[in-house]
């Protein structure tokens, strides 16, 4: 392990570490704490976690933190000559500057859609996907709440991206940023999409908070990240 590598997933731990208690604190301080009476009524599932939950769900949390950020360490070091990532945006232009960020999505949207079934398999959900599943009512601190191997298999998204095309390094920073964001919107259990926006042609095609909690609470279905693509095509939508 060479210093560069070292000084930088310390780093880059720290500010995942910090990111996912500022925003998930954020998240849970408007949703849970101060409006938590005003907005008892539109909470997804009728009733709010535990206490225990709030504390499981920290705990593997800041696992997964450290493995996302010893991949993405790795990436950037030890294996970025292997990888496509570029610093220069004149290098391919704005135009595709933008693009590589649909790339992402659309890339990232598949991998996890297959990876979330495998892991949804009999053995290999009481094994490894069970962690996430115990929050069944989940909240902004479950985005994170992975076994240390489901950490692992998410991460290693960052590789595959920097490796399947050219990608700008401040470009995956900022997605995966956004991707954090949509991961608490995803377990928030609220609902903030109206619904002339869910139930529009665009909509419908939304991965929604609604969506995954629906996940959350039955087990099976809904496998998808951000779009309801691959599980209308394979038969795993649940309205």
């Amino acid at each position: 392990m060479t210093e560069k590598f070292i000084d930088q997933f310390i780093s880059n731990s720290i500010i995942l570490a910090l990111r996912y208690f500022v925003l998930c604190g954020l998240f849970f301080l408007i949703f849970y704490i101060i409006f938590k009476k005003r907005l008892t009524k539109h909470k997804l599932q009728g009733t709010f976690p535990f206490r225990t939950d709030y504390q499981r769900d920290i705990l593997y949390s800041i696992s997964s933190t450290l493995i996302f950020g010893l991949v993405f360490s790795l990436t950037m070091t030890t294996f970025l000559p292997y990888t496509r990532v570029y610093t220069t945006i004149d290098t391919y232009g704005y135009g595709y500057y933008w693009l590589s960020y649909l790339l992402m999505l659309a890339v990232h949207d598949t991998y996890f859609y297959w990876t979330h079934r495998l892991i949804h398999t009999k053995q290999l959900f009481k094994t490894v996907h069970l962690v996430h599943h115990k929050s069944a009512n989940p909240s902004p601190w479950t985005s994170y709440a992975f076994h240390p191997i489901e950490a692992l298999i998410q991460a290693l998204i960052v590789p595959i991206i920097a490796i399947l095309f050219p990608v700008h390094k401040f470009a995956i920073i900022l997605y995966f940023l956004f991707q954090f964001l949509h991961n608490i919107y995803g377990h928030l259990g609220f609902e903030l999409l109206p619904v002339f926006i869910r139930e529009s042609k665009v909509g419908r095609q939304l991965n929604t908070s609604i969506i995954h909690n629906t996940h959350h609470k039955d087990v099976r279905g809904n496998y998808g990240l951000y779009f309801t693509f691959w599980d209308k095509l394979m038969g795993t939508f649940k309205k």
